[in-house]
């Protein structure tokens, strides 16, 4: 796929210029501009109606700018058709969620590789990325079951591998432990740092100062729409 003509810095994934949103008569993002660049883990921290999770939804193209501009992996996605934003969600980006949004007539193997398939992989590549992503996360021997019979860490591995297996320029994180007992939710942060130190860019959306400051190198606050502070985690990575 052809990507539209960008002067993005290679080492800039997403660029937010000005970027306004309403809902009618609602403004959710009020003239927010921020840049992430390859390599770094970002929590995007606020209070309920901030605005953080719309700015996800800016970043992942599930909603589009009302004004401004976002470019994600060299490509801006308010220009894209329903089609290409449907394919740039597939390609571009992962989405991690709090509930998991898995599918539950699947094993979790097969809730993995389906995300391959819909980008284009064949069955079998498809079934053994999803099998090595699996592996990799530490739940290779669950790949035969079902997301009701899956712990719920092991379920937000599955959706990690889903997410992840597409390789994406982006990993997006909404409130990804939200859901989880405390040992699970640290199973998580763990997997999140470990792939971030392995050069995944990462974009986390959380209500949890501590959880920011274990994933995170930067946090960016939103209130009442605009970005009102951006600074370095201390002792970040």
């Amino acid at each position: 796929m052809a990507h539209s003509p960008s002067n993005e810095a290679p080492d800039t994934v997403v660029r937010l210029t000005d970027v306004r949103k309403d809902f009618g008569d609602y403004t959710a993002l009020d003239g927010v501009s921020l840049e992430i660049r390859r390599g770094e883990a970002v929590a995007v921290m606020g209070p309920s109606g901030s605005g953080k999770s719309t700015l996800l939804n800016m970043v992942s193209g599930l909603d589009r700018p009302s004004a401004g501009a976002v470019v994600v992996g060299g490509e801006d996605v308010g220009t894209l058709t329903e089609k290409g934003l449907a394919v740039f969600r597939r390609r571009r980006v992962g989405m991690v969620f709090q509930f998991f949004h898995l599918l539950d007539d699947l094993p979790a193997l097969d809730n993995v590789a389906l995300a391959g398939r819909l980008a284009g992989l064949r069955a079998r590549p498809a079934r053994q990325r999803a099998a090595g992503l699996l592996a990799e996360l530490g739940i290779a021997d669950r790949g035969d079951v079902y997301p009701s019979s899956l712990s719920g860490g092991e379920r937000q591995r599955v959706a990690v591998a889903r997410a992840l297996m597409n390789q994406p320029a982006l990993l997006l994180a909404d409130e990804p432990t939200g859901a989880l007992d405390s040992r699970s939710g640290d199973a998580v942060v763990e997997m999140l740092t470990e792939l971030n130190r392995l050069g995944q860019t990462l974009v986390l959306v959380t209500h949890d100062p501590g959880l920011a400051a274990r994933c995170a190198g930067r946090v960016v606050e939103i209130e009442d729409g605009r970005i009102v502070r951006d600074r370095a985690v201390a002792g970040a990575r």
